[in-house]
């Protein structure tokens, strides 16, 4: 009896432990949240000049969801941002001055604000809410392209059928309605669904504005049925209303700013009930507005608007003398605009230039960095134009690389190579412009840049002219280019330096044969020695190479801004 009663009180105590185990377990169960698979996308990006470069954004999936992370996107696009309590602001300069995009949380409304106060803030509809995940926002992928494609206006799509996102930055964005913009499936556009245009109505297909000297005459240009239209007169701050019943159009394409005039922007705003209204931003400031009317061109079919205001002759001929004057001042300024900037990648081809002791070969190197720097010069400032004297592993003579910087008409010639020397500790980054060589170690440096000539076939007889005389006469002749060499080998000098050495950082002069052909301000960096091993490990790594690039084009910016303000002085004067 007694070892019967112990077997039930063993086995109720085993029973209350698995007991015990089975409530601690569905405990933590329903304590651990729901973990969401993380993953990458990748997004090609393809520049100017066929440039390109893919990088892996930050991703995760919800169901059937692929969840994109806006900042990693933002990078990905080389686009600045920033967080403000529960918003992230992303910064763009594609094109000039520049927008801002506010995202909010749980807000399905996106504000696009040009730098230019001027302009009208514009306002981007999401599908759904962004939503935040380990202090990231994160955007369904469609609504992610669609978002960056509107606000950008460049062809930015995600193709489900390869997993991945084509963002193209080389031009305005051409897939037509607002509707298809986001998602290819099969080779074949996707409609996002998304009313734009309602059926039943006129269409309203252009805007065109002609400026008279007593006013402007606005035509809206339709298509369809007549249908009733009516203005509202400009209020105190100089915005008219002009609305259509049963009416709509692609409010991205027919949206409209002005740079002069008596119009200053035109903004158009869908509305549920099949209406479309116009703002009409007025310059009441530079201009007195006696009266807008409107009336249908039946003809055409058109919706006509008069704006009349008071005439100034004394005014008009003033401004007509100003841009006279502007005009011959614009010509002079266009020759000292530095609008052309060649880069050139040292080595190439079967010249592998320097290598370092892990194989790092400076031909490699100095393409990335170069590609790097053509790719912020082209997104900062879309007005200018680099011309690469190699733009892959080729191998281009020393003389070819003046006569490329020439021929294309440059205004700014920057060489990159890496250094290399018997002494191993010997590390940092120097700038060199045409000259007489000060020291032997910058007369070492030019000739290791300059052996590469055994290399190019019938050397002897190609440069059979070139001795220490002719580096006197070029240097002579590079003396009107002095100056803006310097400063421009000052300015790069010191956001590419990185650390203290024993290098001195004064800019050096040296009988580069690559600076003797070149016809403008020309400079040549060393971004680092491949015969130091800790440098050959920065060398390599490819966001260290972006890092040096970004930083020569910190100094190309100041030297730029520096150089036209001068310039632009002493044209005035």
């Amino acid at each position: 009896m007694y070892h019967f009663l112990l077997r039930i009180r063993s086995s109720l105590a085993v029973l209350t432990l698995l007991t015990l185990l089975m409530l601690s377990c569905t405990t933590f169960a329903a304590e651990t949240p729901v973990q969401h698979a993380e993953t990458t996308v990748p997004l090609v990006v393809t520049m100017r000049n066929d440039y390109g470069y893919t990088v892996r954004v930050l991703a995760f999936k919800n169901g059937n969801n692929v969840m994109v992370d806006i900042e990693s996107m933002a990078r990905a696009l080389r686009l600045n941002f920033r967080k403000i309590q529960d918003a992230l602001v992303l910064e763009e300069a594609l094109v000039m001055p520049g927008t801002l995009c506010t995202i909010t949380l749980d807000n399905n409304f996106v504000r696009v604000l040009s730098r230019n106060s001027v302009l009208p803030a514009r306002i981007i509809q999401l599908q759904s809410k962004p939503v935040s995940k380990q202090s990231k926002v994160y955007l369904p992928v469609l609504q992610a392209c669609r978002l960056f494609t509107l606000w950008l206006e460049r062809d930015i799509v995600y193709n489900a059928t390869s997993g991945r996102i084509n963002a193209s930055m080389q031009s305005k964005h051409s897939m037509g309605p607002v509707g298809t913009i986001g998602v290819v499936r099969n080779g074949e556009l996707r409609t996002v669904p998304e009313s734009r245009t309602q059926s039943g109505g006129t269409v309203i297909t252009g805007i065109e504005v002609e400026n008279r000297a007593n006013g402007a005459i606005i035509s809206f240009l339709a298509s369809g049925p007549p249908v009733q239209a009516s203005l509202l007169k400009p209020d105190a701050e100089g915005n008219a209303f002009f609305s259509l019943e049963k009416a709509s159009c692609d409010i991205i394409a027919v949206s409209k700013i002005y740079n002069s005039g008596i119009v200053r922007a035109i903004t158009p705003k869908q509305f549920a009930g099949a209406g479309l209204q116009f703002t009409i931003a007025f310059d009441n400031r530079s201009f007195v507005i006696n009266s807008v009317d409107f009336q249908r061109d039946k003809k055409n079919n058109r919706y006509v608007l008069y704006v009349r205001s008071d005439v100034d002759v004394e005014e008009i001929h003033r401004k007509e003398k100003e841009q006279q004057i502007a005009q011959v001042l614009s010509r002079d300024v266009e020759k000292w605009k530095l609008n052309t900037i060649v880069l050139d990648a040292g080595h190439g081809g079967k010249d592998p230039g320097a290598i370092g002791g892990k194989g790092t070969r400076e031909k490699d190197v100095v393409l990335n960095i170069v590609h790097d720097l053509g790719t912020f010069i082209e997104q900062k400032w879309p007005d200018v134009r680099v011309i690469y004297t190699r733009k892959d592993d080729t191998f281009i003579p020393l003389h070819e690389r003046g006569k490329i910087a020439n021929r294309s008409g440059g205004k700014l010639f920057i060489s990159v190579h890496c250094n290399a020397s018997p002494n191993h500790t010997a590390r940092g980054s120097e700038v060199y412009i045409l000259g007489a060589h000060k020291n032997k170690a910058a007369l070492d440096v030019a000739m290791f840049e300059n052996s590469v000539i055994r290399n190019e076939a019938d050397y002897q007889q190609e440069y059979q002219g070139f001795s220490e005389e002719y580096l006197i006469m070029s240097s002579m002749a590079q003396n009107s280019f002095a100056k803006q060499s310097t400063t421009l080998a000052q300015d790069i000098l010191k956001p590419v330096y990185r650390q203290p050495t024993s290098n001195s950082r004064a800019v050096r002069q040296a009988g580069f044969m690559v600076l003797w052909t070149p016809s403008m301000p020309s400079a040549l960096i060393e971004v680092g020695y491949l015969s130091n091993s800790t440098e050959e490990a920065i060398l390599r790594d490819r966001q260290e190479q972006a890092k040096i690039a970004y930083g020569i084009f910190q100094g190309v910016e100041v030297y730029r801004k520096n150089y036209e303000t001068s310039s632009m002085a002493a044209v005035s004067h």
